[in-house]
């Protein structure tokens, strides 16, 4: 099984990419593997795994520059950033700033073509803008999320310290690949996405 995923399942599962929350809502149904006894909604990495393809195919298509990537969450801060260093995308770390992508009066005035939200509750401001300028919204959806203005989800645990770190570095190494880079020198997930703690 593991010859067709992007990683090894191991790793996938010891990143902890399945865990979802104790809530699950009608959107996030169909990415459920099962239901632990404990409550906790498990996710199912296969279709994390499609749509980790999926989203780097789709992503692939853009200029780097025009990809913008958020993250309020404190864990998908250094994998963001990482993202777009190998990515050439733009990352906004922490706060996003109400109107930088609709009031071009702002310094920090952006304009992109596609949003990647870590959560799109937690970066709620960022996904607002973005289906107000009409562009499309990848976002990490975990059992918990509404898909309501999420144009491509990807199925994960969007919490987890080391999910969010799998998870952004495997669509960078994908992203890049779909383009047709050299990723000889893309660097381990050991190396470069664990969060300094």
């Amino acid at each position: 099984m593991s010859s067709e995923l992007l990683v090894s399942i191991d790793l996938y599962l010891t990143c902890g990419v399945h865990i979802g929350t104790q809530i699950k809502t009608k959107d996030m149904q169909p990415f459920i593997y099962k239901v632990r006894p404990d409550g906790l909604n498990i996710l199912d990495i296969k279709k994390t795994d499609e749509r980790l393809r999926i989203a780097a195919k789709f992503l692939a298509r853009f200029e780097p520059n025009k990809i913008l990537v958020v993250s309020r969450r404190q864990y998908g801060v250094q994998p963001i950033k990482k993202f777009a260093k190998y990515t050439g995308a733009i990352a906004i770390p922490n706060r996003f700033i109400p109107g930088t992508l609709t009031n071009p009066a702002l310094p920090n005035f952006l304009e992109v073509d596609v949003l990647v939200a870590t959560d799109p509750r937690a970066d709620e401001q960022a996904v607002k803008e973005a289906v107000k300028i009409g562009i499309p919204v990848v976002a990490l959806c975990d059992t918990d999320n509404s898909l309501r203005y999420v144009d491509l989800a990807i199925p994960t645990n969007n919490k987890g310290r080391k999910a969010l770190a799998l998870i952004y570095w495997i669509l960078g190494r994908e992203v890049l690949r779909e383009r047709g880079e050299d990723i000889s020198t893309y660097p381990s997930f050991e190396k470069f996405f664990e969060e300094k703690i």
